[in-house]
């Protein structure tokens, strides 16, 4: 398996990172003692705790069924903590009312594995639909959408249908869609899951960039070869539970179990 490391073109957003400035500062994420345990007795996550400084870039590691894409889950409140406390940006999202989510989640840019377009809208109705449903009255809409695209590479696709695109690009509209909202937090879970390798990595240089630019971001993925590649924090789950959190650190330690 290969894959190509030339430098990514330029991403334009603003603000910029600073890893030290970001020592100084709170928290954005915090999990203290966190346990999940759904209906039917499984736990997904056991006595977690971590925490996420501002313009931080996570990967979420471990094999499938080991709790990733429950931290994501928790983070956006589509779960609920069975114990614990989890804080986006101090506010305790236990307390959060549910009228509030909305506000929450435009904070966050969120995308998944599986893109989650709408078929029958074009690229630039995709990316304009999230601020139509969260912020119907929002101005200079087409500005922000174009912007959005040309950040992940895509202003020449705006009349172009999802089916249309490859599903590398598929997954950079559904960035875009995430960025219009100018997010503080950036969410990815399994960004790069149907991806082919070279189509995947330009994603993950994708979220590094704006990352780079001023976001913090989580990533949950099982994809070994960027991890090794990037060599960003791990936080490494095994049955629910945080086994390493390790800076600058590869998918496996020397003699970690395959994932």
């Amino acid at each position: 398996m290969s894959i190509s490391t030339s430098p990514p073109a330029p991403v334009v957003m603003t603000g910029a990172g600073s890893t030290e400035l970001s020592r100084s500062e709170p928290p954005i994420i915090v999990f203290e003692k966190v346990t999940k345990i759904y209906a039917n007795g499984q736990a997904a996550i056991r006595d977690a705790s971590f925490t996420v400084r501002p313009r931080d870039f996570v990967f979420v590691v471990g094999a499938s069924g080991a709790g990733k894409s429950t931290v994501i889950r928790l983070l956006i409140r589509e779960e609920r903590a069975t114990q614990g406390h989890v804080l986006v940006e101090g506010q305790d999202l236990a307390r959060l009312k549910h009228r509030h989510l909305p506000r929450l989640r435009r904070k966050m840019g969120i995308v998944f594995q599986d893109f989650k377009l709408l078929p029958n809208l074009t690229v630039e109705q995709n990316v304009a639909f999230a601020i139509q449903v969260t912020d119907p009255g929002r101005p200079h809409l087409k500005e922000k959408v174009g912007e959005a695209l040309y950040i992940v590479g895509l202003e020449d696709k705006l009349s172009a249908f999802p089916t249309e695109l490859s599903g590398g690009e598929q997954q950079r509209v559904a960035i875009a869609r995430a960025l219009v909202h100018r997010p503080r937090i950036f969410l990815a879970d399994e960004p790069t899951g149907n991806l082919d390798p070279d189509a995947g990595w330009g994603i993950v240089q994708l979220l590094q960039q704006i990352n780079h630019r001023g976001a913090t971001v989580v990533m949950a993925t099982h994809n070994r070869e960027v991890v090794d590649l990037c060599r960003r924090r791990v936080l490494a789950i095994e049955d629910g539970r945080i086994v390493r959190d390790e800076a600058e650190g590869a998918y496996l330690r020397d003699g970690d179990a395959i994932l």
